[in-house]
């Protein structure tokens, strides 16, 4: 099956590692360009050789860049449409976020999480839905490279977590941001459908992370938590991180062009609810 992908160019945050980068990997696999940010620079230039391991195939680029930062949307659409010329969509990978209960956890707490997890994701889609929708500053969205476009809109999918529609132990702060998230998604989808701009989430359940195993580990021994917490999920394994990255190339491809406003479950049919 063709996604469509070859030459159109996504930005994808918090690409470096996990999810993100298992989402770079499979739209560059498919044909596409990716622009990924993470905040550390290193870890971002490292991801990026792995990406494009042929220095002569401008497939991948990277930036420095902490979602809490207002000034960041903006550099991210600027450096894509200055690398690639054109922007198509975005895979917004909000993070993890502490755990904790609602009892043990600071307003401190509460504020940073607000500021990276909710207020940086919420900024981002607002700056690409201008950019894609062609009312950004730089003008009609597109460029020479690949071909113009002109308000012809494009995907945004935000990753979030199964505590949109389950509350999750000790993760106070995902119960908490993650469901006014998915109600952004809705709300956006609504808001910006009629420009052809596809807005939709991802909900990953155990899928094999460095995240997901520092979070069994607080449980005990993380292989012997991970053998038990799989029985409890019917395909009675985690997810590989491929699997999820495949998953996030679909939505964002135009070969789901009819699907938006949707929370995707990417969980191995462990989330009971409907």
């Amino acid at each position: 099956m063709d996604l469509g992908l070859r030459d159109r160019v996504y930005l994808v945050t918090g690409g470096s590692r996990g999810l993100g980068f298992a989402a770079a990997q499979a739209l560059v696999a498919d044909g596409a360009r990716v622009l990924i940010s993470a905040p550390h620079e290193a870890t971002a230039a490292s991801a990026g050789a792995r990406l494009a391991p042929d220095a002569a195939a401008d497939v991948a680029g990277w930036i420095v860049a902490d979602n809490a930062d207002p000034a960041t949307p903006g550099r991210l659409v600027a450096a894509a449409r200055d690398r690639f010329g054109r922007l198509d969509g975005a895979l917004i990978s909000v993070g993890g976020s502490p755990p904790g209960t609602v009892a043990t956890t600071t307003d401190e707490a509460w504020r940073s999480a607000f500021e990276s997890v909710f207020l940086g994701a919420v900024r981002l889609a607002r700056v690409l839905a201008a950019e894609l929708g062609g009312t950004g500053d730089g003008g009609p969205a597109g460029g020479s490279a690949g071909g113009s476009r002109t308000g012809t809109g494009g995907s945004i999918v935000f990753v979030l977590a199964s505590s949109v529609r389950v509350p999750l132990a000790e993760l106070a702060i995902s119960n908490g941001l993650f469901p006014g998230l998915a109600g952004v998604v809705k709300t956006l989808a609504g808001e910006l459908g009629p420009t052809g701009i596809r807005v939709n989430g991802l909900l990953p359940v155990r899928i094999a992370t460095d995240r997901v195993r520092e979070l069994d580990a607080l449980r005990g021994d993380p292989d012997e938590v991970r053998a038990r917490l799989s029985e409890r999920i019917p395909l009675r394994r985690y997810g590989e991180q491929e699997e999820f990255g495949r998953a996030a190339a679909f939505v964002l491809s135009p070969a789901a062009s009819y699907i938006t406003g949707a929370m995707i479950p990417v969980d191995g049919g462990a989330i009971s609810s409907i």
